[in-house]
């Protein structure tokens, strides 16, 4: 039996609002979420801009309030988009069987923030200061432990880590378990949180990030010709999957079928993709082979799109190479990255979301700060501002340092 799997439920927490109206409603007025960075001292730092998550308070979304205080902030992203997406999807778990309701919420990089306090702890106080919560607040797994806790989800439960990919890699290994049969559904997707001292040097020193500092909202210019790094954001974006059947046995809200999931290796450099976009290019092919569609079937792609030099043209080429002359004639890529940042582990879930309400909503956010396109970028960007197009099929990418690739394609669901 084929096995087709949809999403009824979404959460997304970001630079752009804490919630899935808010941070769609100003993703698609083309509004950015970069800011001068407020959570940490910038003064020696060449970068001081950021996508920060802003007014997010975690306790309502614990249980116990202590249980909050115990855990690093990309935990308390990842359950507060956890918990909106299984409130969105309106599951009754008194009604299901928890044994079949597995939670794959990843991370890219984990509790940064915990591992760089405690360890000064270490060296300046002694190994006694050192928190005893230090080992579950940083591990990259622990969200989606405590979700499944939480709601008591009995199912397969894990935490795929592949840097920039880890979203999509969860939601697409979760959907690839659905479609197996050893799941009818899931809680899945990414969160992350490394605007703190290591992470904002680390990617500082290898001269990945935006120096726009004085222009915060104009710093993220994916495909434009003057783009000079990333921008880093946090956040989460989490969905509810099922297994089609089990949606519609109790009456669930369909916001659209995942019909296919690529994944590839680049096996090319640490750091840098491959020069021609092959890996990211094999990686689409196999989602489409997944999908059973052809190229000109895919109305948009939401691309990496992290407005770095060499990226945006990688996959401008691999975009070409696997949909022909469909990338220049009909296809429309945006990056929303433009306005959120690079939310690393965390940014497939928050631009799957997009992508599920571009094709409910008939509206594709735009990339912003495109004001002088690459020439070496020569695709339809959708520049600067939103347009109302419809949209049946979507596909979204993310790669990471690794090489890492992963992509899902979404479409309207068809009954």
């Amino acid at each position: 039996m084929d096995r087709r799997v949809v999403i009824t439920g979404i959460g997304v927490v970001s630079p752009l609002g804490n919630d899935l109206d808010t941070f769609w409603q100003n993703l698609i007025a083309g509004k950015s979420g970069i800011r001068r960075i407020e959570q940490m001292d910038t003064s020696d730092y060449s970068c001081k801009i950021a996508g920060e998550v802003v007014d997010f308070d975690p306790k309502p979304f614990f249980k116990n309030p202590k249980d909050a205080r115990r855990s690093d902030r990309f935990a308390q992203l990842g359950m507060a988009a956890s918990k909106m997406a299984i409130e969105d999807s309106g599951v009754d778990f008194d009604k299901v069987d928890r044994d079949r309701f597995g939670c794959m919420v990843g991370s890219g990089i984990g509790g940064l923030d915990t591992l760089e306090v405690q360890h000064q702890n270490l060296l300046e106080k002694s190994p006694s200061r050192v928190s005893p919560f230090t080992i579950p607040m940083m591990i990259a797994n622990i969200a989606s432990g405590m979700v499944s806790m939480d709601y008591d989800l009995r199912g397969p439960n894990m935490c795929i880590v592949t840097a920039c990919a880890t979203s999509n890699h969860n939601v697409g290994e979760a959907w690839r378990m659905i479609k197996f049969g050893d799941a009818d559904a899931f809680v899945a997707g990414g969160s992350e949180s490394t605007i703190v001292p290591m992470g904002l040097a680390g990617f500082g020193n290898m001269k990945a990030l935006s120096l726009r500092n004085d222009e915060p909202e104009r710093a993220s210019r994916p495909f434009d010709v003057d783009r000079d790094g990333f921008v880093m954001g946090e956040g989460a974006g989490v969905v509810v999957i099922e297994e089609l059947e089990h949606a519609k046995t109790r009456g669930a809200r369909i916001y659209g079928e995942i019909l296919g999931y690529g994944v590839s290796a680049d096996a090319y450099h640490l750091t840098s993709p491959h020069p021609e976009g092959e890996g990211a290019s094999r990686c689409m092919d196999v989602a489409l082979k997944h999908s059973r569609l052809n190229p000109e079937d895919v109305d948009y792609v939401n691309a990496h799109g992290t407005s770095t030099g060499l990226g945006d043209i990688c996959e401008t080429k691999a975009i070409k190479r696997s949909f022909g002359s469909h990338a220049k004639d009909g296809l429309i890529v945006s990056s929303t990255k433009s306005m959120t940042g690079h939310l690393l582990g965390a940014a497939g879930g928050v631009e799957l979301a997009a992508c599920a309400k571009a094709i409910t909503d008939g509206i594709v956010p735009p990339t912003i700060n495109l004001e002088n396109q690459d020439p070496e970028c020569d695709l339809d960007y959708v520049p600067n501002t939103a347009r109302e197009v419809k949209i049946k099929t979507a596909l979204t990418n993310s790669f990471g340092f690794g090489g890492h690739n992963a992509s899902i394609l979404v479409s309207a669901f068809d009954g």
